[in-house]
């Protein structure tokens, strides 16, 4: 079984300074590859001078992250792909408990590992912590992650269980699959595309996983922070196309509930005087007005749906019911 670590780069010198020893050092049962987003910095000389075991395919443009990697993975050779963020740090034996996963259940097609904060080791990381899933509004949350609340880790989530979504910090998938997929929907660029990718798996028959015996370590919002309003937009906008997409069901009640709830979201900005943001979720809901006609042929050339939520709404769970952790939740 051939796996290749995939890190998408763009203009990512200091990351790569950074972050590429710990990869290198821990990842020999892999090729390791820098697919390069038409990077303008020296981060293409660096790689070649420092690491010249390491493989660069160069992309002809930015397309995010999306495209980058749809690009990209078609000129590498592998049977699994690791999707691997630049800001993450590695921890020996990382790759082994996933690659017996990979070995062993041949359903088991998507897994991510655990996702540990890179600048607090004892917490979970935002963008993932231990497994994904989403409600029946199309909002994401995670095993370790509720909406803003974050958990310490204690060892709770060391286990192997099935989810909803991986994170795309470090996501694995089985060539076959990516390609029976088509790819990251292009037009998402960045943000909630692995959530899209996951859920039409899922609706296609596959299994995702996490494995918390691999832990890896991740700096989170090295491209967008959470105060850049176009984070703000690209969430927003791409969790409506995700959900238009996917869901099971009449849609449209959904959607009508959503952007209620994406309204009182942007009402709460106004409130905490971040305008930008605001303004951020009225443009969501313009380009996902925009697009919804080719949503719904998207939802419509889809092979099968399947139930996808376990919450109705995991934000009045954790609004209105107080309910922060992953284990308050119960069925």
């Amino acid at each position: 079984m051939k796996l290749a670590v995939v890190i998408l780069n763009w203009n990512g010198q200091k990351l790569l300074e950074q972050f590429l020893p710990s990869v290198v050092a821990f990842s020999k049962e892999s090729d390791i590859y820098i697919a390069d987003n038409a990077s303008t910095d020296n981060s293409i000389e660096f790689v070649r001078s420092k690491y010249p075991e390491i493989n660069i395919v160069k992309n002809i443009e930015n397309g995010g992250y999306a495209k980058g990697y749809n690009d990209a993975l078609k000129h590498i050779d592998a049977d699994i792909f690791c999707l691997l963020n630049s800001d993450i740090e590695v921890t020996e034996n990382w790759l082994t408990p996933i690659i017996d996963i990979f070995h062993t259940e041949p359903n088991t097609t998507i897994i991510q590992p655990k996702i540990l904060d890179y600048k607090n080791k004892s917490q979970f990381e935002y963008a993932g912590a231990a497994g994904g899933f989403i409600d029946k509004y199309g909002y994401p949350y995670c095993r370790g992650r509720i909406l803003d609340t974050i958990e310490s880790d204690t060892g709770q989530y060391n286990d192997t269980a099935e989810i909803f979504w991986a994170s795309g910090a470090c996501l694995f998938i089985r060539r076959e699959v990516f390609n029976d997929l088509e790819g990251f929907d292009a037009s998402f660029f960045a943000h909630m595309e692995e959530i899209d990718l996951c859920w039409r798996a899922k609706n296609s028959g596959y299994t995702i996983k996490y494995v918390g015996a691999s832990t890896v370590y991740h700096v989170g919002g090295a491209t967008l922070t959470t105060l850049n309003p176009k984070k703000t937009y690209l969430n927003f906008r791409n969790s409506l196309y995700a959900l238009t997409k996917n869901a099971t069901g009449p849609i449209f009640s959904k959607i009508l509930v959503r952007l209620l709830l994406d309204g009182i979201a942007g009402i709460k900005f106004v409130v905490e005087i971040k305008p930008k943001h605001t303004l951020a979720v009225l443009k969501a809901h313009l380009s996902f007005y925009g697009h919804l006609s080719k949503l719904l042929k998207q939802r419509k050339q889809l092979k099968n749906k399947v139930k996808y939520y376990e919450r109705t709404s995991i934000v009045m769970d954790y609004f209105v019911n107080r309910k922060r952790h992953f284990k308050n939740l119960g069925k």
